[in-house]
């Protein structure tokens, strides 16, 4: 992994214009522009092949007659993962989720395999991805579009009535979905609805409907079971950021997360779980994807913090108050805020080869299997699982998966930093333009940290952390209260963590990476310190 004084900084610089800020990002993170005629030329071959003419066919589980579906946002234009349910002669149930064959694809060694690798992960910037595959793959021939015909590889996992598992079974199979439909379309079935057409195109008939709401009561017990077990409930609705054609901050789209994603989300947990432990109890190492519990200091740390906030946590040493603990917090006013400092405090989840188990969802074993259009591992799993059923050698060799297992981990971060960097240029300047165009925009914002030179605050509907200066908060000396960590005027005036308060920006530093805030009601502002040459008046954006 990459070493404390190696990682890459969380801010890169900006484009030139608005429009540029992409490239700027792409170029600092060194992310790839495109794919060799190489890579090009095979996944151009290998995709010529029809999966109905293809000559591993006979040897597949034949699924084409079943009724299977894919449920994704209204957008999406790849579909690597399919649900189907039935009932076993005991009245269980089987759940099937079906993952494009990806590996039948991508070969060991090949061109395509070494640029996979290499990339490790797709990169989701705001206007555009950067994939792991060439599109003719990942939005063609691994895409489980309906009415056609796609190799997948089938997990099928059998729960009784109570939503315990009693079985697993996998297989590599042939598909054809049935049907393509949205979360919104999903939810609405969900939510009472017997007959649902929408933009995607795919009506749902009660047949249907029926199936989705079966799959829904089944991840409702299966999520139920995980927070019992002592799962973290940090879950937040996913926030889109929306562009304008100048590649400026035109919105912030909240995607909701209702009973549709938890549908996903945990059937996807359910086939990462089975595929994970059928491997590593018949000694078979895999990447692993492990999240380890936070350090004690680091909860001592948390608990602080909090404390200050008048939030008391009680022993979340133990994982079950842990859990307690954190969907206690949903119902306070400033749930944002202590969730992002709850997982500050937290390791984060990495790739391993060494260890496997996953803190956050209470898993003892886990690993990434349903996502190998996009994420490397997933790849190597499949072909590990592959290999076991076909009797052959799904074993690797300790030092390669090692050398894997921090390839990934470091890819992955550096996505991560890629995506969020270029959200954060894009919100710079948008409050930047706020001083330029002079256009005062007030915001409610929540006081997150007291120090001697002020307090900072974020802004939730932005998610935007900025400083508010002691010389802004009071005519009169200001005092940092040590023992509280407040902050306090004579005569009147005190701010704390938790504390609410209107603020306007009143400079954008882009090289210091920050952003000053006044108080609404305070005149004192001042000239925009951007860091780099700033846009003149009638410049274009």
């Amino acid at each position: 992994m990459l070493q404390d004084d190696q990682l890459t900084p969380l801010f890169p610089p900006p484009g030139k214009t608005p429009r540029e800020d992409t490239a700027a990002v792409m170029r600092f993170y060194k992310l790839p522009q495109g794919f060799s005629r190489e890579v090009l030329r095979e996944a151009s071959a290998v995709a010529a092949v029809s999966p109905s003419e293809d000559q591993s066919l006979g040897r597949r589980l034949d699924l084409r007659r079943r009724f299977i579906f894919t449920c994704d946002p209204e957008t999406a234009r790849d579909f690597d993962d399919a649900l189907s349910l039935e009932t076993d002669r005991r009245g269980n149930r089987v759940l099937g989720v079906h993952i494009a064959d990806v590996s039948h694809y991508v070969r060991p060694g090949s061109a395509l395999d070494r640029e996979a690798y290499r990339r490790s992960t797709s990169v989701y910037l705001c206007d555009r991805v950067v994939p792991m595959l060439p599109e003719v793959l990942s939005n063609g021939v691994c895409s489980l579009v309906p009415g056609e015909d796609r190799l997948a590889f089938s997990a099928f996992m059998t729960f009784d009535r109570d939503g315990t598992l009693v079985a697993s079974r996998f297989a590599r199979s042939v598909i054809r979905s049935k049907a393509r439909f949205t979360y919104e379309q999903v939810m609405s079935v969900i939510s009472g609805a017997d007959r649902v057409s929408g933009p995607a195109g795919a009506a749902i008939g009660k047949r249907e409907a029926r199936t989705i709401r079966a799959i829904s009561a089944l991840a409702q017990q299966l999520r139920a079971r995980r927070f019992a077990a002592g799962a973290l409930d940090l879950e937040m609705p996913e926030t889109e950021v929306r562009l304008d054609d100048n590649g400026e901050l035109a919105g912030l789209v909240t995607r909701p997360y209702d009973e549709s994603h938890q549908m996903i989300e945990e059937c996807m947990v359910a086939a990462n779980e089975a595929v994970a432990k059928s491997l590593w109890t018949r000694g078979v190492r895999i990447l692993a994807r492990l999240h380890e519990p936070p350090d004690p200091e680091k909860l001592q740390l948390l608990r602080a913090e909090l404390r200050g906030l008048g939030v008391k946590m009680g022993s979340i040493e133990n994982p079950k108050v842990f859990a307690q603990f954190l969907q206690s917090i949903k119902r306070h006013p400033l749930y944002p805020t202590l969730s992002v400092m709850v997982l500050r405090s937290m390791k984060k989840a990495i790739y391993s080869a060494e260890a496997i188990g996953h803190f956050g969802l209470a898993k003892r074993y886990y690993a990434h299997f349903t996502s190998p259009i996009r994420r490397y591992p997933d790849l190597t799993v499949h072909r590990q699982l592959a290999a076991q059923l076909e009797g052959g050698n799904a074993r690797v060799p300790a030092s390669l998966l090692s050398r894997w297992a921090e390839h990934t981990s470091e890819r992955e971060e550096i996505a991560a930093e890629a995506e969020r960097g270029l959200v954060e240029i894009k919100k710079f300047r948008f409050m930047e333009d706020q001083l330029y165009s002079r256009q005062v925009i007030d915001y409610d914002a929540v006081v997150v940290k007291c120090l001697p030179f002020g307090c900072f605050v974020e802004i939730p509907e932005l998610a935007v952390t900025g400083l508010v200066h002691v010389s802004l908060l009071s005519r009169r000396y200001v005092r940092f209260n040590e023992s509280d960590q407040s902050l306090s005027a004579p005569g009147g005036g005190s701010w704390r963590a938790g504390d609410r308060l209107r603020v306007h920006v009143a400079r954008v530093d882009f090289t210091q990476r920050r952003i000053d805030f006044v108080p609404v009601g305070e005149v004192r502002r001042e000239r925009p310190a951007t860091g780099r040459k700033g846009r003149q008046k009638g410049e274009p954006r």
